[in-house]
């Protein structure tokens, strides 16, 4: 028997197979050219320990006062926030519709994941660095942030809610950060 035989049926199988990789790697590397899709960039570190303190990098960005919406220097929407086991600080979040959005993040302890059904949010969030993600969301509605990295025996119950509005309705006073 010939080592080199390769039954006609197999070769048909490694065909379909060779094709159909070809078209799932041409199809995301369109999508990404397309829309611009690309891995982070941006590497901020952080003391993950020092978060809420006024020294280090990010000079006391995650600390308590300064979490939730606020404008930047350029005067673009940011949302500032903290996951630790259980939960997400700020717990709920108001934001407009149609309206580019930055959400910075940092882990307190361990690895979290933010995931927001029903959009294109769904990062994780590593200790020691912060995370940083663009959105504008297109719809109105409550949905809640849910953490979709195992990070402990709380896991399940660790969420938040984001309320999204319409443009209109938004409205962010001086000093309100949620």
């Amino acid at each position: 028997m010939d080592n080199h035989y390769i039954d006609p049926l197999e070769k048909k199988w490694i065909v379909m197979v060779a094709v159909f990789l070809l078209a799932s790697w041409s199809i995301i590397l369109y999508y990404a050219i397309v829309d611009d899709i690309h891995p982070p960039s941006n590497v901020e570190v952080i003391d993950s320990a020092r978060l809420h303190l006024d020294t280090g990098v990010g000079g006391g960005e995650f600390r308590e006062d300064k979490l939730g919406v606020h404008r930047n220097k350029e005067g673009n929407l940011v949302v500032t926030m903290v996951a630790a086991r259980y939960g997400f600080y700020p717990q709920t979040i108001t934001v407009p519709t149609k309206t580019p959005i930055t959400f910075r993040m940092a882990s307190f302890d361990v690895l979290h994941g933010v995931h927001i059904p029903f959009s294109n949010m769904n990062t994780m969030i590593v200790p020691g660095y912060i995370t940083e993600i663009h959105t504008e969301f297109q719809k109105t509605g409550k949905y809640p942030l849910l953490c979709d990295e195992f990070c402990g025996v709380g896991h399940a119950a660790m969420y938040g809610m984001i309320n999204i509005v319409p443009k209109k309705d938004f409205h962010l006073d001086k000093g309100d950060h949620s």
